[in-house]
């Protein structure tokens, strides 16, 4: 198991009710992966349509692999104009 640091921001923040968290995941775990241990964890957070998932600061795809040390943010739908 690795313990991944993990910010959320905006409307994600609201529905888990913390801006950071510390979350187990199973060592070579996917950002797939993760995303459903959120979601499993956090059914809240089904209420959104979509939601950006970066790594290190960059925007990350579904079979990403997690390493120790890696910072995950959850990133709400941005509205604006």
């Amino acid at each position: 198991m690795m313990i991944i640091k993990t910010l959320f921001f905006g409307i994600t923040k609201d529905l888990i009710g913390a801006s950071e968290l510390k979350i187990d995941v199973a060592e070579n775990s996917s950002v797939k992966d993760f995303e459903t241990i959120l979601k499993n964890e956090f059914s809240t957070l089904e209420n959104l349509n979509s939601y950006a998932i970066a790594v290190n600061e960059a925007y990350a795809n579904d079979d990403l692999i997690l390493k120790t040390g890696d910072v995950v943010a959850i990133i709400p739908p941005v509205s604006g104009g």
